[in-house]
Formats: structure tokens, sequence, C-alpha cells
């Protein structure tokens, strides 16, 4: 008997905004019911004598040192553009949002 119902299945598909039929709502159950099972026998793992983790092992900081080096010049990479306009690259708008 699966701990998630069809009513339930339903109401999900509707916050979800998705089209189920009767048939997918009892797949669906079982699916859901399968997970939710799962879920909890991690659940049952986790002691609480163990931390949490967000990786298995530890992680470095792997990022090479900031230095200063020549680069383009602002007048040069906007001479290339196709347009400009107060010393940036002028782009279209892709927002309806009025300035």
């Amino acid at each position: 008997m699966p701990n998630i119902s069809r009513d339930e299945v339903a109401h999900l598909a509707r916050l979800a905004r998705l089209a189920v039929t009767d048939d997918e709502l009892d797949v669906f159950a079982g699916q859901l019911d399968q997970i939710l099972d799962s879920v909890a026998k991690v659940s049952e793992v986790a002691a609480e004598d163990v931390p949490p983790t967000s990786h298995a092992v530890p992680l470095t900081n792997v990022f090479r040192e900031d230095t200063v080096r020549p680069s383009l010049e602002q007048q040069d990479a906007l001479a290339a553009a196709p347009a400009a306009e107060d010393g940036r690259f002028r782009v279209p708008r892709i927002l309806g949002e009025e300035q």
C-alpha cells in the first residue's frame, strides 16, 4: 500500500501544472512512494555522531594568484564593436523595462 495517495499525486500535478492521466496517477504514486522510501532509508543511515558534509573528500582551492597584466585598452575593444555608447558595448534591449 503506497504512502502517497492518488489525490496527493493529483494535487502535486496541479501545483506543477502537469496534465496527467488516471493511469499516470497510479504509476506516479508508486514511483513517488519508492522515492520517499529511499529517502527514509538514507535518513536512517545518517547517524547523529556523523557530521554533515557537502563533499566526501576535503577540497582545496586551486585558483591561481591574481596578477596585473597588460590587457586590451577600452577604446581598442570598442573599436571592433558594432555599436558603442558611453564607453560600453551597446546591445539590443532584451527586456521590456523602461529606463
